[in-house]
């Protein structure tokens, strides 16, 4: 039966039981109610670049295929950094904005992308891509992004002549079935063990207790406090915080077993500092920070040691704590390539870009082999 494409400039457009029965695993950042909810809470909106822009294969009126996809009216909230690819066209005389992309908004969290059920479909996702550099094409637009996409779909688009690869490295913790934190400090060497262990110990001894809570045990009242400090963290950065505590608070009702919060009591048993996971497919995702002061050590215990105790303790195969940071690494967190494909359709542009992809591949290769000669693991075997 032939295939029809819609656009969809609403998620509630689609059943949530539909789209949901398309994700192949349980990536948390791919949940209708996630995406839904970034959409209903102000979130994704025009002014802020996003406009929803769904692509949506159905076969006899039943939904086969489907992609999260947005036109972007700037390059923030992506993680994947083309400022120079616009500037570049833009002299030329050129318009780069707006472009398609398909991405989870302000998510740099590897996943399936173009959304075709529990079994792959490659007929299907190939269909998805081509809709994308369609609709680029019928749009007028500069071209079409796919980032952060999962293994097995970044394998396929790279054999894709039409698209261009570009790596990155992130800094994800595995678990090699360590019965508790103190085996997994044991793999590591004898330096890195040690200033772990006096990190959280300082921590312990000044009267700082840690409490990790589901999204269901928390009130709004504990959300407003939680979007303060994400708030505030975010103003220390001169980054505007676009998640607002609606959507917090709707993450915490329409998901709650996927949203752990790290909690942390200063000596005075007030609420000090906090950090924002969430939870899916095996994996920890490490997500919003923030603290009423700054207090050494803190960022590490709440941000990654109680990441790593939760994913030990809940046998999680892995923990991502969120892009950048070569500091994760003397903490147990290893170098892991990500992947993101660009397909432009002015062709000088796509053959300057080409060009300078190929080069920063070969440097983030490079990067990632002295990386490895700096393993915080006593032995290849333990990392």
């Amino acid at each position: 039966m032939a295939l029809t494409l819609r656009i969809h400039p609403r998620i509630d457009e689609i059943p949530a039981a539909d789209w949901d029965a398309l994700r192949p695993d349980g990536n948390p950042f791919l949940a209708h109610a996630f995406l839904a909810g970034l959409e209903a809470h102000g979130c994704v909106r025009e002014d802020l670049g996003w406009q929803a822009w769904h692509l949506a294969w159905y076969r006899d009126g039943r939904l086969v295929a489907a992609a999260p996809c947005y036109l972007k009216g700037n390059s923030h909230g992506e993680f994947v950094f083309d400022w120079t690819w616009a500037q570049a066209l833009e002299q030329a005389g050129g318009r780069y904005y707006p472009k398609l992309l398909c991405a989870v908004p302000y998510t740099p969290v590897t996943g399936p992308r173009l959304l075709t059920g529990a079994t792959p479909q490659p007929a299907l996702a190939r269909a998805l891509a081509d809709a994308l550099i369609a609709q680029a094409r019928q749009l007028g637009l500069s071209g079409a992004h796919i980032n952060f996409p999962d293994a097995g779909q970044a394998a396929q688009l790279a054999g894709d002549a039409r698209w261009l690869p570009r790596i990155d490295l992130q800094f994800h913790w595995h678990n090699q079935g360590y019965p508790d934190f103190d085996a997994f400090l044991a793999r590591l060497s004898h330096k890195k063990r040690k200033n772990i262990r006096q990190e959280r110990e300082r921590l312990h001894a000044a009267g700082w207790r840690f409490e990790r809570l589901r999204g269901g045990a928390l009130a709004p009242r504990d959300w407003r406090f939680i979007h303060a400090l994400y708030v505030g963290t975010f103003a220390d950065k001169g980054n505007y915080p676009a998640l607002t505590e609606d959507f917090f608070i709707h993450l915490g009702q329409a998901m709650p077993d996927n949203v752990l919060l790290v909690l942390a009591r200063a000596p005075d048993g007030r609420p000090a500092a906090m950090a924002l996971f969430l939870e899916g497919g095996g994996r920890l995702y490490g997500r919003y920070w923030g603290a009423l002061a700054q207090v050494p050590g803190l960022h590490f215990e709440c941000c990654y040691y109680q990441g790593i105790e939760h994913a030990i303790e809940q046998g999680l195969a892995a923990f991502e704590p969120g892009a950048q940071g070569e500091h994760k690494l003397a903490r147990g967190f290893l170098a892991t390539y990500t992947h993101s494909f660009h397909h432009l359709l002015v062709p000088a542009l796509h053959a300057r870009v080409a060009q300078a992809l190929e080069q920063e591949r070969q440097a983030v290769a490079h990067w990632a082999e002295a990386l490895a000669a700096r393993s915080p693991y006593a032995t290849a075997a333990a990392a």
